[in-house]
């Protein structure tokens, strides 16, 4: 099946040239684009995680979403920036200037069909200031272009729930979390007897420098782990998996609703 996890009425090449020029309202359609990656995921786990992790719970959220509520996707882009993992067998990877490229010159296509509401749904963790910046530079190319440069994982789930707290700060990659939501969505892809648990080196403990966040450092993963896992997928399991996917979806199920009334904000004259 060509669409995939997306239900095959929102996906956007099922429709015909013809049903594009006759949409009606097609200011307030949104078109989503995923954008995710092939790269390492241990010795457990499929090059695809983080494209099939983002067209899964996309595709979790359409089958929630209302009908009247008008969303189509767009074919995955799978492959993204995922320089950090190339000394890793099997990564396929774009440079950042070919990425931004990529998402302006398909943007540019959706906008010139007449569409001005996109969605650059992004589910792979080096990459969102990529698409951050395309879609500033969209906006200010063309004023009436709303584009939302959206990550899958910062929307409201239960995974404080779920997951530990050294989890959720240091398994960035590969561990509990992505094994659990892939023991979900693709269960016969996930080998865990070869899973492993590795954390990062540590930092000092009054260091205010930390791999992500206010202050980070630059890193590539042969930096920080051997197997290319940075966390404990051992622990993962499908159930985990399945509540963290179900809250993610009904959280994206909310997003879509305000984007489709979302309206450009403008500012007021002085006085």
């Amino acid at each position: 099946m060509f669409h995939g996890f997306i239900p095959p009425e929102r996906f956007f090449p099922y429709l015909t040239w013809t049903d594009i020029a006759q949409m009606p309202n097609r200011e307030n359609v949104i078109i989503v684009q995923p954008v995710g990656a092939i790269e390492q995921h241990g010795p457990h786990l499929p090059l695809a995680v983080d494209a099939v992790l983002g067209t899964g719970v996309l595709g979790m959220a359409l089958q929630q979403l209302e009908p009247e509520v008008p969303v189509y996707v767009l074919p995955p882009l799978c492959y993204g920036k995922s320089n950090e993992h190339w000394h890793f067998p099997g990564t396929v990877t774009l440079t950042a200037a070919t990425l931004l490229a990529v998402l302006k010159e398909v943007a540019t296509s959706i906008y010139r069909a007449g569409f001005r509401k996109l969605i650059l749904f992004n589910s792979h963790g080096g990459q969102p200031q990529v698409l951050e910046i395309a879609a500033r530079d969209l906006h200010q190319e063309y004023a009436d272009f709303c584009v939302f440069p959206f990550f899958a994982w910062r929307v409201p789930t239960v995974a404080r729930e779920l997951f530990s707290d050294r989890e959720l700060e240091y398994g960035i990659h590969a561990g509990d979390i992505e094994t659990s939501a892939m023991l979900s969505l693709l269960p016969e892809q996930v080998r865990m007897a070869q899973a492993v648990c590795e954390w990062p080196p540590s930092q000092p403990p009054d260091s205010w420098l930390s791999m992500e966040g206010k202050l980070p450092f630059a890193w590539t993963t042969r930096d920080l782990s051997a197997s290319g896992v940075l966390g404990d997928a051992t622990a993962a399991t499908r159930e985990k998996g399945d509540r963290l996917l179900q809250s993610a979806a009904a959280s994206w199920v909310q997003v879509f609703r305000e984007v489709y009334h979302f309206c450009q904000p403008q500012a007021n004259p002085p006085a």
